[in-house]
């Protein structure tokens, strides 16, 4: 067993601790509270069950007499709680049905050295009194491979701790193909969210667009409080109400909707950007070169053909779009990303890698959705209302847009195929029909013919070969 973390910890931290880790655990999973008498072991157990029940929430008692007392979650994960003080003797646990839920639920049990053996791959997690009064020491104990974020856990929970949340309940919010992870955190009638940029590359940078941005009355959460050098930021919650779930739910309002993030960037394209990377020909041209490196070996065809992609992109780039002052492109400007608040301002998140591009970018980024299909009627309409509010010259700006579409699309389809082959992310296959569909539809242009020359002599992904690459990924 190795040490994976230790902390000295008063009755706040211990229960901001039980309740990040009730975030965490699966069932199947197993932490065993070892310690004397009084440490705070039920303590820590009544944290991580309460929080684990969240809205049904329900008192916990020690189960000193009864041995063992089982909850549900809302998930419907069944948690067992034992206290094997009492336990007379090691061949009573079968009785008790302890074995069988470790295989499937998620279990805390006091005193496991009652056990005799303990089970295999369980987190311990040891408390004794510390010198100081009112405080204890906690040490974490297990195989590196079986709990890789304990240390991480800690860390969140520390920084809870002292941005005076660790009263709250945290659940984990699906995540993106970033290495960063998001918490609600909620109490009473407040929520706010945990962001968790591990390693911190971009906390800097989100720190920086989100004050850019709310100084310009633009809607990035609030931060409530932070720690760049640790990766860890505690903002505002502007809702669950992405706008792709909103687009699912009611059809209806796609229009209204596209209008709406039209309308937030041209007011946002009306400010100079910041000091944020050039998102330029030459740049535009290195990193749609994925798309060579990824997508024919993927598709089983010769790479030597579009291995001169890039440098059509970065003299077309030169030809249609290095006339137009650059604009800030929140670069992942898509519906996965932008809150849907009424008749309010939309929420905007994910914008740390912000750059300065040409005006079209984000607007095709917005309308040539990699996981949704936008009716093509709405795009055009789009473009038309951005270019009638911004004086755009019509003809050159619909030919930047279907350059940008295409390398933006491009450069996708290599992702797609490297999270596929390198990282066994499969699901992102499914994207792939869609986003090649965009680069036919761009390609279409006749500004675009050089470029149209190479991509159409590539082999389509078409089902025979996502199947291909998903068996050669489960292979």
């Amino acid at each position: 067993m190795t040490l994976l973390a230790d902390l000295t910890a008063d009755e706040a931290m211990t229960s901001a601790l039980a309740r990040m880790l009730a975030a965490m655990l699966r069932p199947g999973q197993a932490i065993l509270l070892d310690g004397p008498v009084g440490a705070g072991k039920t303590h820590f157990a009544r944290a991580f069950i309460q929080a684990r029940q969240g809205d049904l929430v329900e008192d916990v008692p020690s189960p000193t007499f009864t041995l063992v007392q089982t909850y549900d979650d809302p998930s419907g994960t069944e948690i067992w709680h034992a206290d094997l003080y009492r336990l007379g003797d090691v061949s009573e646990l079968e009785e008790l049905g302890l074995d069988d839920a470790m295989a499937d639920s998620v279990v805390l049990i006091e005193w496991p050295d009652r056990m005799g053996e303990a089970p295999a791959g369980a987190l311990w997690l040891r408390i004794a009194q510390a010198d100081e009064p009112g405080l204890r020491h906690i040490s974490l104990h297990g195989q590196t491979e079986d709990w890789p974020d304990i240390a991480r856990a800690v860390q969140r929970a520390g920084f809870l701790h002292q941005a005076g949340w660790d009263d709250a309940r945290a659940v984990p919010l699906a995540g993106d193909a970033s290495a960063r992870r998001y918490f609600r955190l909620s109490r009473d009638a407040d929520s706010a969210v945990l962001m968790d940029d591990s390693p911190p590359g971009s906390t800097a940078a989100y720190l920086t667009m989100t004050a850019w941005l709310r100084q310009r009355d633009l809607l990035a959460p609030q931060i409530l409080a932070q720690d760049p050098p640790a990766g860890l930021l505690l903002m505002q919650d502007l809702g669950d109400d992405l706008v792709a779930r909103v687009l699912e739910r009611d059809p209806a309002l796609a229009r209204p909707i596209y209008e709406r993030i039209t309308d937030l960037l041209i007011d946002l394209h009306r400010h100079a950007p910041p000091d944020v990377m050039a998102l330029d020909g030459p740049e535009l041209a290195h990193q749609v070169g994925l798309f060579a490196e990824w997508y024919p070996q993927a598709a089983g065809t010769d790479p030597a053909p579009a291995q001169a992609i890039s440098g059509l992109i970065r003299d077309l780039h030169a030809q249609l779009c290095a006339d137009v002052a650059p604009v800030l492109s929140l670069r992942d400007f898509h519906a996965e990303n932008l809150i849907w608040r009424g008749e309010d301002p939309l929420g905007l998140l994910d914008f740390q890698d912000a750059v300065a591009a040409h005006p079209a970018y984000d607007l095709v980024s917005a309308l040539q959705d990699a996981r949704r299909d936008v009716d093509p009627a709405i795009e055009t309409a789009m473009i038309d209302r951005y270019i009638a509010a911004t004086g755009a010259d019509a003809r050159r700006f619909r030919a930047a847009y279907a350059l940008l579409g295409a390398q933006r699309n491009l450069r996708i389809m290599g992702i797609f195929a490297r999270l596929a082959l390198r990282d066994g992310k499969l699901r992102y296959l499914a994207f792939m029909p869609r986003v090649w569909g965009y680069i036919g539809r761009n390609l279409a242009h006749p500004a675009l013919a050089p470029l149209a020359a190479i991509v159409n002599d590539l082999p389509a992904p078409t089902t025979e070969i996502t199947d291909r690459i998903a068996a050669r990924c489960n292979a």
